[in-house]
């Protein structure tokens, strides 16, 4: 199963893209005050403090890992895989030496978001007492769909059976890292680019509580036993372990390696069979590994660090937890046996394989692990009990999203960064073919399936302002359904998350 948090609003962040699309035209000369130039060009998308929103936040310690040299580069080129553009024509090469002094100096105040802090900010909006005993709509409660409406930042609960919306509601801007259920499928937990956290009632279709954990959040993970909530920011450099029940402040953790170094948080993910929060960090060759299951009573999380030879992005899980496989920077991929703590494979994986849209199947009674690509048109597959690469499924673009279910013969890809973002690939689990290439609405882009809870259905974005869902037959792959929405992002299937189906992520 995929790793965690893997939300569509990462497409503006992949590999470290820096600043937003500039919103002049014409050349500059270069005599414009740096200052000018990033509210011009890139405060839209990273804030107008540098401290980020759809982007990161652009500041020294969040920067420690780019070179200027490699940020004057980005800025004038762009970067593969992302929504970053290329400046060089319009940018003058002295004024984006001027931008990159700009997001290298430090600001005239630390930005702190401490415990003092997120506790001002809590507020509980519906006390337990008002909620309701039962769901106050028809239908399966644990076959709801939440899905994320990009255009104007709302939530449409959509029925799973029938296929049509139940409520609405507006959201804070820039939701990312997916939704996370609550055990049993009555809440859910939203997490926003600029670090507040809403807990949602499912049955009573309203908001429960609200806090901001940090300035720039990157994800969140619940614990199995639904009792806690962990906070992952790249602003500041910090765990936040939150009451899962009303959403209190219960540990504040620095991220500092065992040298001292300040890191920000890549992802948290929850891992069910070992009670752990595994934390994956941005700045510092360590994983980290929190036990959950005593924290109400502990005055300090217990902290296992886990050292790594290298860094280690985009992770995907075995269904047992034990083996996390990680993109490395500097090429391929590493698998690491949680129990041993140490690596154990590399695999031989070129461009860059998102893992952590990675899913798994049994194919002839081996598991396998399939990744699609950012930068190149194919999808990888890997034998799990060797950790061999057995076959690479040529596509017609680099993918983002690879889906499938347990009672589905086939995987969806997308071709995201690809000339042929309409389309979609149908692929047959066994035989490792395409058997059918989709194009839902030819000249926009169709992106990120998920299944019902059975895996009869599955249902597929447009990727527009005037988008919609459009719900396939998982069968016959004949299209069933069209609902209209505001470019409907990610979709979450209250089951499959609930129970880790394999075919999703997490």
């Amino acid at each position: 199963m995929g790793g965690r948090g893997g939300h569509p609003r990462r497409l503006a962040m992949l590999a470290s893209a820096l600043l937003a699309p500039g919103l002049a035209s014409g050349t500059d000369t270069g005599t414009a005050d740096p200052g000018a130039l990033y509210a011009e060009h890139c405060a839209q998308c990273h804030g107008e403090a540098r401290l980020g929103g759809q982007g990161p936040a652009l500041l020294p310690g969040n920067l420690r890992r780019l070179d200027r040299e490699e940020a004057a580069r980005v800025i004038a080129e762009g970067r593969a895989a992302t929504q970053m553009p290329g400046f060089a024509g319009r940018l003058s090469p002295r004024a984006i030496d001027g931008l990159v002094d700009f997001i290298y100096s430090p600001p005239e105040e630390t930005p702190q978001w401490g415990r003092k802090r997120i506790e001002a900010s809590h507020r509980v909006l519906t006390p337990p007492g008002q909620l309701p005993s039962e769901p106050q709509f028809a239908g399966d409660p644990l076959n709801l769909f939440l899905v994320v409406e990009k255009a104007d930042h709302h939530v449409t609960v959509l029925d799973g059976d029938r296929f049509e919306p139940i409520h609405r509601f507006a959201t804070r801007r820039d939701l990312h890292g997916g939704p996370k259920y609550s055990p049993d499928g009555r809440f859910v937990y939203l997490a926003s680019r600029d670090g507040w956290i809403t807990k949602y009632d499912l049955y009573g279709l309203q908001k429960v509580a609200t806090v901001r954990a940090g300035i720039n959040t990157r994800n969140i993970a619940l614990s199995a036993d639904g009792q806690t909530l962990a906070v992952g920011n790249y602003l500041p450099h910090s765990l936040v372990l939150l009451d899962a029940d009303d959403l209190t402040a219960r540990h504040v953790v620095p991220i500092r390696g065992r040298g001292g170094e300040s890191s920000r948080v890549s992802a948290v993910y929850t891992a069910p069979p070992r009670d752990t929060f595994v934390v994956a960090l941005k700045d510092v060759t360590e994983v980290w590994e929190i036990p959950y299951g005593d924290l109400p009573q502990r005055r300090e999380p217990s902290i296992r660090r886990i050292e790594l030879e290298g860094y280690l992005d985009d992770f995907f899980f075995t269904p047992d937890y034990r083996y996390l496989v990680g993109s490395a920077r500097d090429g391929g991929a590493r698998v690491l046996d949680l129990d041993k703590g140490e690596a154990v494979a590399s695999l031989p994986l070129s461009g860059m394989p998102h893992l952590g849209s990675g899913v798994s199947w049994l194919r002839d009674g081996q598991r396998v692990l399939a990744t699609p690509n950012l930068r190149k048109g194919q999808v990888a597959v890997i034998d799990m009990g060797s950790w061999q690469v057995i076959e690479r499924i040529e596509t017609q673009g680099p993918g983002f999203f690879l889906r499938t279910h347990e009672a589905s013969p086939y995987a969806w890809v997308d071709v995201f960064f690809g000339p042929e973002r309409d389309a979609v690939h149908v692929i047959d689990k066994q035989s490792l073919e395409i058997v059918k290439t989709l194009r839902p609405e030819p000249g926009k882009t169709a992106a990120h399936v998920e299944f019902t809870r059975d895996g009869s259905h599955a249902l597929l974005s447009i990727w527009a302002e005037d988008g919609a869902l459009v719900v396939y037959d998982a069968e016959t792959l004949e299209p069933v359904k069209r609902v209209p929405m505001a470019k409907p992002s990610g979709k979450y299937n209250v089951y499959n998350k609930t129970r880790y189906v394999t075919g999703t992520s997490h």
